[in-house]
């Protein structure tokens, strides 16, 4: 009778032993990288036929790889006006093509702009007129080389992390939706520790348009977004990705008189308002990864994205529609949604009530960078609503935004 109980308690120690084995360790890694476009480049945003002097900070393509054992996926954040999706997929298969120490597919690799006014033109519509691209395709093969290297770096980096949140709200005094009254404030954080209680990267969602000093200065430079990498390494180190959230209809800092010294001000209050939520985080146990795509045609009606692909300015397929993608994905408790362009903060909330745990990052300009996506409301006539002219003339069309939604409902697990 002895024999068989020390044969159970036996059977069960290995059962328990099996069970912790097999628990899935989160692993995360993370790397960046400049991506510096040359002096006499084409500056994106505000006018055409404006070069670069010089760089007053520098712009980076930043990664972080995350892995459960079983599934990977990669978050990217660069400092551009926005990527278009035909680029975004050269960087996913280059970078796929780089990593052999964990599966890591292409689609699960995203993506994102946080549209800063004082980078490279990578888009092509802000050349010397309005028939001549602005792009540097020696710059673009360069960057989207470097890019994918990070990522792949950021994948041989992989350490066991633990994994904390926090959510709150931010920039009341001086980011305001100039087109309406809705606004997303959220400023939510995740951060991947390893065993030593390091910083091995965090993530901070955040919506508002980097254009502090834009059309003011010719110097690249990640505008208010560069001086928080800046602020958050002094304190924390590791990598430190802004991912930008709904900015569209029309979220914008308050620019007073645009001198570096208040891109200093707002990054440096920006930094500061993360540091204290880092004091307040709550941990996340689970490690599970999921991933949900879908690639779809978005309704183009506005004919000036079809001409400029007719003419070459912009280097894409745009007819009657365009090739795009949504992406939904989550770590842990941690959900993400992408939207492909600027989207409304109306857009950011209907996103958000679709997830049911938290924290939720809503990531704007991830996997393309389709121009203004708007509510049919702005396209009405007669509208009062302002700068609606403007921003409908730089969207993709009425139909645009209903569609984005019926995918982002479609993605989000019910």
């Amino acid at each position: 009778m002895k024999n068989v109980f020390a044969l159970f308690v036996t059977l069960l120690l290995c059962i328990n032993c099996s069970t912790v084995t097999k628990k899935k360790q989160l692993m995360a890694g993370a790397s960046s990288s400049n991506i510096n476009p040359n002096v006499g480049m084409f500056i994106a945003g505000d006018k055409k036929n404006r070069k670069f002097t010089g760089v007053h900070d520098s712009i980076y393509a930043k990664a972080v790889v995350i892995n459960n054992g079983e599934s990977s996926l990669a978050i990217v954040t660069l400092d551009c006006i926005g990527l278009l999706y035909p680029d975004v997929q050269k960087i996913r298969k280059r970078a796929a093509s780089l990593i052999s120490t964990i599966n890591l597919p292409a689609e699960r690799i995203i993506i994102s702009s946080n549209h800063v006014h004082t980078g490279p033109d990578v888009v092509g519509i802000w050349g010397a007129s309005q028939i001549e691209s602005g792009v540097d395709d020696e710059y673009m093969e360069k960057m989207i080389e470097t890019t994918a290297q990070v990522i792949a770096k950021a994948s041989k980096n992989l350490d066991p992390v633990s994994t904390r949140y926090s959510a709150g709200t931010f920039g009341e005094k001086w980011v305001h939706n100039i087109s309406e009254p809705e606004i997303d404030r959220s400023l939510t954080v995740l951060q991947f520790l390893n065993d030593s209680g390091k910083n091995v990267a965090s993530l901070t969602n955040f919506a508002c348009h980097p254009t502090i000093y834009d059309a003011v200065h010719n110097e690249v430079s990640a505008d208010f977004v560069g001086v928080f990498y800046n602020e958050m390494a002094k304190e924390v180190k590791g990598e430190h990705l802004f991912l930008q959230g709904a900015i569209g209809g029309w979220v914008q800092p308050d620019k007073e008189n645009q001198s570096f010294e208040i891109g200093v001000k707002r990054g440096t209050e920006l930094a500061n308002a993360v540091k204290e939520q880092l004091k307040q985080m709550k941990p996340m146990e689970s490690s599970k990864i999921q991933f949900a795509n879908s690639v779809f045609e978005l309704p183009v009606s506005n004919p000036g994205w079809s001409q400029l692909s007719k003419l070459g300015v912009i280097k894409r397929e745009i007819g009657e529609t365009t090739t795009t993608e949504v992406a939904w994905f989550s770590i842990g408790s941690a959900q993400f949604i992408t939207h492909p362009g600027e989207t409304p903060p109306a857009y950011s909330f209907y996103s958000k009530e679709l997830m049911n745990s938290e924290p939720k990052f809503v990531m704007g300009l991830t996997l393309d960078a389709m121009g203004y996506i708007l509510k049919p409301s702005y396209f009405e006539e007669g509208t009062t609503i302002p700068h609606a002219e403007y921003l409908t003339r730089m969207s993709a069309g009425a139909e645009a935004g209903p569609t984005v939604l019926e995918q982002i409902d479609k993605v989000i697990p019910k």
